[in-house]
Parts: C-alpha cells; structure tokens; sequence
C-alpha cells in the first residue's frame, strides 16, 4: 500500500484502519484502482468480495475486471463503488428468519481493516477482498459483522478504563487472537471407503484398535515423512496468503496433528483462521490424504479442538493482561483482570454457547478436552493476589524461583510463577486468556464475539463507577475486592475432569451445560438481548435469528448421522453379518457331517453373532422409526432438537455398539469398511 497509493491516500487509509476513521469514496477510488493494477501485475483476472455467511464456511461470487466500452472493446477496471460494496442473494444462505425466499437482496461491503490477498487454483490467480455481509435491511448476515461490531465496543469502553489512569496517547484498543487448529489426516483411498466419513466428517462406527494413544508415543513424535512434505507445503500455500503459520506438530491421537498462527488483530485472524481450514483440506487431497476437521472424528481417542488465545493490546504495543514483574502493584492490569473474570462468571452461558456445536458435544470433558463447567484457571501467583486483595491484606507477589534440575551443564532457568492446567476451559497463560472449548470445525469469530462483548460489557460498568469517584485510587481498590468477592467463584485452579469438581461446581452454583441444544437458549435471554442491544453488537432479531439456524443446523445435523447410519447399516453392515453367520452354520454343519467332532466354538461363535445381529437389527428399526418421527415432528425448533438429542441419538448409540462389537468378531477380509487400525495408523 505504501509504495502503490499517494502519499495522502495511504495515510488517510491508514487512519481509518487504526483509528476507525471514515473513509471517503474518493479514497476508495483510488485504492480500488491500485488494487487492480497490483493483481493484474500478478496474473489476477477476476475479483471476489468474501464473507463468512452464517453457515461457519467462506462465500465468494468471482467477477472480472473487464469492462465494455462503446466501440466493442474492453478496458481493465474497478471502481471504487466495486471495491466498497458488493451484491448477493441474501435469501439462498442461513438467516433464521431475517430474509424470506423472496428477500434476496443482500450487500458485501469492505473491511479494509483485513489485508486483501491473491489466490491461485484452478480458476487462475484472484483478488480476494474481505468483507462483511448484511441484509437490505441492515442486518447482519454473516459472523464478520458483529465481531467488527464488538472489537469497537471492547475499545470504547476500554479506551475509558486507560483514560482513567492518566492514559491520552492510546486511540484505539484491539482484540488480539492467535487460534490454534487441530485436525486429523487419513489416507484418501481409505477415506473414500467410509460413507461416514465422506457425509458426517466422523465415524459412526468403528471399534477401537489394539493401539490408541495410551502409550503417549504420538504427541510431539517424529513426523512421518509423508506428513512432513503436507506441512511443508501447507506452510508455503499460507505464507503466500499472508496467513503467518507459525507452529506444527504431532498431537495426541494417532493420525493427528496441530497448526497454530502468529497472533493477530481478532477480525484478521478469523480470516485467517477460514483460510487455514480451507487449505487444509485442499494440500491434504493433493497429497492423497483427506482432513478432518470435525471434532470427533473418532469415539475413545482425543478429539479436536480450536484453543481461542485472546488478549487486549492498545495501538501503541502495550499488552494489557501483561502482568509485569511486580503485578500485586499494577492496578491496571488486576482491573482488567477482574473484569474479564466477572464477564465470565455473569455470563459462562454464552460463552458456553459460542463453543456449541453437535461436534463438541461428543468431544467436551475428556482426552484433553476442557467440560462444559466454565471456570478460570488463573494459577497460584495471581489467586494469591487477588485472595489478599479480598481479605485487605498486604498484597505481595510470589517471586520467580529457579528450576532445580539436577545436571550441572544445562542452564539455569526461572520458573513460571504458575503451572498450565489443561482441563481449564478458560485458562490465564501468561499474558492472555486460552478459550479450550472452541470447535475445531467452527469459525473462531462467534467466540470471539461474546468474549469481546461481555467484557466490553463489565469494563462499561467498571468506567461508569470509578468515573464518578472523588478518590480514584480508593474507588479502584473497593472496586477490586467487591469484584473478587462477587466473583471469586469461577476461579479454579484444579483438576476440570474430577467428579469432585463438578459437585463443587454445582455448590458454587456454577452452571452445567452438557450439551448444543442445552446451550442455545442463552441467546434469547431477555439479560442476553440486553447485553447485546446495549453496546450495538447483535439486536434481539439478529439474536433471534442466530438462535434459530443454531438449532436448525443442530437438527439437520443429527439428520443427516442417522440417515448414514441406516444406510450403512442396511446395506454394509447388516449384509456382512448375515453372510458371516451363514458361513459359521455352513462350516459346522460340514464338520458335523463328516464326524463328531467338538464344533462347540464354532457353535458359541455362530451364538455370539446372530444374537447381536439380532440385536443389531432391532436398534436399526428403532433409529429408523424414531428418524422417521424426528422428521415428521411439526414442534418448534427447540422441542424438536431436544427430541433428536434424546430419542434419535440415544437409538444411534445403540446400533453402534452392536456394530462395533460385530466388527471384533467378524472375518476381517469381509468387513465392508476401513476399520479404526486402518484410518489411524495407514498414513
């Protein structure tokens, strides 16, 4: 930008990106065209406005820069207004209700706040500029526009917070995020033999192999060569994007791994976070693997994630969750702290919401995965702070004590002043707060969403008292010890997975939501509505709307497991159980023939079979009939997810344990699927 714009032009689009200043479409003008020029230099052909419609993927429409002109030529253009603003069917995505099928008007429009990029496939070399996507009516339909929305409510009220203690220079507070991904890779050829696979994203059958990850031989592993040369090539696909892929390794499952970028601003990294997920798969497929992103892709090993780090940094580089040193003495930062740690208390239901999905469902509560209680883990040095400020105390920090590890030539090193608690799903690491639950298959920007606007939220509160005091230094530390007071229950340093914990939770009076369609409502609370409507970020419609394509996806989801489940069973399973079982009674009614021989475990075995085939086939008529009736229901959205969640999925659970306990008894070269020992340890 500044070598391609006007002196003028570039600070004056350097001011709206940093300061939220208005841009004028003379700017834009300009922009546009030296967009233009710099893609066409490129090899670039034709543009895309993309969004993130409410589906959690990407949308994209491509238009060419030619232009007609009167004597039946072309030109080369883009014009400013093209640049800005950009039209779709607003009425063929999810929107809950805010767009009828004959309401198809819908408008991109520019968020220059993240970068525009080039990208190559098969359609040649495109401009792709990110944008947000709202209904002719003004509504959001897209996860963009209210993270924009609350990155400046987050600001606004932190920028009064700063101001209060002495703070002029800063203009503008961000949101920072660096997300990290998890996601499997299986063979390609393997994959495309499980029809689970290929229409759910996870396996709804499939018994565990002799081998998992209870030797803990993956984690940080080798990586193989074939994965290697994935990475590596993943690593130059984002870098060409602009995306700064920083970290990769093994993860804990077999045939799972971990990718994580450098931090960036919030919106910037939810683009990123899209176009991580995106070249995942395509790099994948052309190194014959497919990747899952789903959070569960298999039952019994760990399950994948999206670990959300969050923190707060003003626009001059100052870290405000950066404790120092001495960080009983820096009041600004135990001000921040305690907000986040309230926002969190008073409203652990929406952030519990914007990790919901069927996925995590089965992934929540075990193998490194935090539960649904939401707690914050906040370590030793920092709960000792805040118990002293509770209790008026003389307030002290733990000093930093050096690692004792016995060998003389390796180094001396100081210890963290906290340990990491893994089971946290809102754990404080160092200088930022880690959000554990998010779904690796979501997009990072409803989490985001909430977390910025209910401390937005609590800051707003906190600025409204203390700039009414007299005495600030006094109000601030009343403050303080009533907020930790209020709020100390949703610290916890302990283990998340204990039995212990959850009866303490529920003493505490910390809520419980084991599941999506549990989680969903807090949308629609009359304190959420509030909340939101307050600081401009969602109205109650939008709300509204999001609640109701939550439960949608939620049902269809679930519709579409069971509709693989019957086929699969019908026409796989069940086929090959009867084969094998006629193969048992031919063979011992041969042997018999012959002499009277002891068939007796011939006999157990053919026992073992038909009786869970039996089985087998009476849970596959009880899914089909309760499928059936889901589908049938005319209840509103609600009572029909909680049906599907409680009748349909309880009757999947069902047939697969018959399933997977046919497939440990049945002739290996007849099963009709890759097992879990194929799809875990064939890469």
């Amino acid at each position: 930008m500044r070598e391609r714009l006007p002196k003028e032009t570039y600070k004056a689009l350097k001011k709206t990106i940093d300061e939220g200043a208005t841009l004028d479409l003379k700017i834009a003008e300009v922009v546009a065209n030296a967009m233009k020029d710099w893609a066409i230099e490129r090899g670039a052909t034709h543009y895309t406005h993309w969004f993130q419609p409410m589906t959690g993927m990407t949308a994209e429409k491509h238009d060419s820069f030619i232009s007609p002109t009167s004597d039946g030529r072309v030109i080369m253009e883009f014009s400013g207004k093209e640049l800005i603003k950009g039209e779709s069917d607003a009425s063929s995505f999810p929107s809950g209700g805010l767009r009828a099928t004959f309401e198809a008007r819908g408008y991109t429009a520019w968020d220059c706040t993240s970068p525009a990029f080039l990208k190559e496939d098969a359609n040649g070399i495109t401009l792709y500029i990110p944008t947000a996507f709202c209904s002719y009516t003004g509504d959001a339909l897209d996860k963009k526009t209210p993270l924009l929305r609350s990155m400046e409510a987050i600001s606004k009220q932190a920028l009064r917070i700063l101001r209060l203690f002495g703070n002029t220079t800063t203009k503008k507070v961000i949101t920072t995020v660096g997300a990290e991904q998890e996601y499997f890779l299986v063979d390609k050829k393997l994959y495309e033999k499980r029809k689970d696979l290929i229409f759910t994203g996870r396996t709804l059958f499939g018994a565990l192999p002799p081998k998992g990850q209870e030797k803990e031989d993956h984690y940080y592993g080798s990586i193989k060569e074939r994965v290697a040369a994935f990475m590596q090539e993943l690593d130059i696909e984002l870098w060409k994007l602009g995306v700064p892929a920083k970290t990769k390794h093994n993860e804990v499952a077999p045939a799972q791994f971990e990718i994580a970028p450098i931090f960036d601003t919030t919106n910037v990294a939810a683009d990123h976070n899209q176009l991580i997920m995106e070249t995942l798969k395509k790099v994948a497929d052309r190194h014959g693997f497919a990747c899952l992103l789903h959070e569960k892709p298999f039952a019994g090993v760990n399950g994948s994630g999206k670990h959300n780090n969050w923190s707060l940094s003003t626009d001059d580089g100052q870290n405000l969750l950066k404790p120092g040193r001495t960080p009983h003495e820096n009041i600004q930062f135990l001000l921040f702290l305690t907000a986040i740690i309230k926002a969190v208390d008073l409203h652990a239901d929406l952030l519990r919401v914007s990790a919901a999905n069927p996925g995590n469902d089965h992934r929540l509560g075990a193998n490194e995965a935090p539960p649904a209680i939401i707690s914050i883990f906040l370590g030793d040095q920092l709960t000792e702070i805040l118990e002293q400020i509770e209790t008026g105390c003389d307030v002290c920090s733990k000093e930093r004590e050096i690692l004792e590890i016995g060998v003389s030539t390796l180094p001396q090193m100081r210890k963290d002043t906290t340990d990491r608690n893994r089971t946290s799903p809102f754990a404080f690491t160092g200088n930022k707060f880690e959000f554990r639950m998010v779904p690796s298959s979501a997009s990072i920007s409803d989490p985001n969403v909430i977390t910025n606007t209910i401390v937005a939220d609590v800051l707003c509160e906190m600025a409204d008292e203390l700039e009414q005091a007299e005495d600030f230094d006094k109000a601030v530390r009343k403050l303080l010890r009533r907020t930790i007071r209020e709020h100390k229950r949703v610290i916890f340093n302990g283990n998340g997975y204990s039995n212990e914990w959850i009866e303490e939770a529920a003493r505490r009076g910390l809520p419980n939501i084991a599941s999506t369609v549990e989680a969903i409502p807090a949308l629609i609370t009359e304190k959420a509505i509030n909340l939101f409507e307050r600081h401009k970020v969602l109205s109650k419609t939008e709300l509204c709307s999001r609640f109701e394509i939550l439960l949608e996806d939620y049902i269809n989801t679930i519709t579409i497991e069971a509709k693989t489940m019957l086929l699969m069973a019908k026409r796989q399973i069940l086929p090959v159980g009867i084969k094998f079982s006629a193969q048992v009674a031919e063979s011992i009614s041969k042997i018999k023939n012959i002499g009277d021989f002891d068939v007796s475990a011939q006999v157990e075995l053919l026992e073992e079979v038909t009786k869970t085939l039996a089985s087998f086939k009476r849970n596959l008529n009880n899914l089909e009939e309760a499928a059936h009736k889901a589908s049938n229901m005319e209840a509103d959205s609600y009572k029909k997810a909680c049906y599907y969640r409680d009748v349909v999925c309880a009757e999947m659970k069902k047939l697969r344990e018959d399933a997977d306990h046919l497939e440990t008894i049945i002739d290996e070269e007849i099963w009709p699927m890759p097992t879990y020992s194929d799809l875990l340890f064939q890469l």
